[in-house]
């Protein structure tokens, strides 16, 4: 809040004192507004044109404006990430495993180089758990050690954010007119074959489950 500030004047003999209240900071965009307009840049043209200049450019302010809501590139990022995976939770058909890990992989490919984007900012310990939170507990529900499911959660994660992080380099490839070994296959089977496979592994594994 600003502090008033105290003008002194004498008028004939007379002190006078006036207090004056500098106007507050004019009221920018929100955090929400720069994320969601970050969202939009990174949906349009990827992750390399994600820039804070051009960010600004596009909310018509300055680039030091931002750093009011995101300390850095890294920190909006993070936010970014949190909201493509907050959209999983509203993807999942069915329970499980399986389900999970369809409605993570579905909100990554709701945004290009999503899965980039998510898999960079967990590298860096940054962002929310939610995605790995949601595993774990789809593989506990199925009755494993929590130490158990806290790894076996991992794994998919890893999974998924690989699987989809290269499907999405593909994607990209086929828009420039790249035409790679294996143009035109869908890749739904291979990743829940993928899926499947490290599901069926981890109830084979002798030891999992607790005594």
């Amino acid at each position: 809040m600003s502090s008033p500030n105290l003008n002194s004047v004498h008028l004939n003999g007379v002190h006078y004192t006036q207090t004056v209240t500098p106007p507050a900071r004019t009221r920018g965009h929100s955090a929400d507004d720069v994320a969601r307009t970050a969202l939009r840049i990174l949906d349009d043209d990827g992750l390399a044109d994600l820039t804070m200049r051009r960010l600004a450019a596009r909310l018509d302010v300055q680039p030091s404006a931002l750093y009011w809501h995101f300390a850095n590139k890294q920190s909006l990022l993070a936010e970014l990430s949190d909201r493509i995976v907050g959209q999983a939770a509203s993807l999942v058909h069915g329970a499980g495993v399986g389900a999970e890990a369809r409605a993570l992989r579905d909100a990554l490919l709701a945004y290009r180089d999503g899965a980039e984007v998510v898999s960079s900012t967990l590298a860096l310990g940054l962002g929310s758990s939610a995605a790995l939170d949601r595993l774990t507990a789809a593989v506990a529900a199925e009755g494993f050690a929590p130490e158990v499911a806290a790894r076996a959660a991992t794994t998919l994660l890893h999974f998924v954010l690989g699987f989809v992080w290269h499907e999405q380099q593909r994607l990209q490839y086929d828009s420039v007119g790249v035409v790679a070994p294996g143009a035109g296959h869908v890749p739904d089977a291979d990743f829940a074959f993928g899926v499947d496979l490290i599901h069926r592994g981890l109830h084979a594994t002798a030891d999992a489950r607790p005594a």
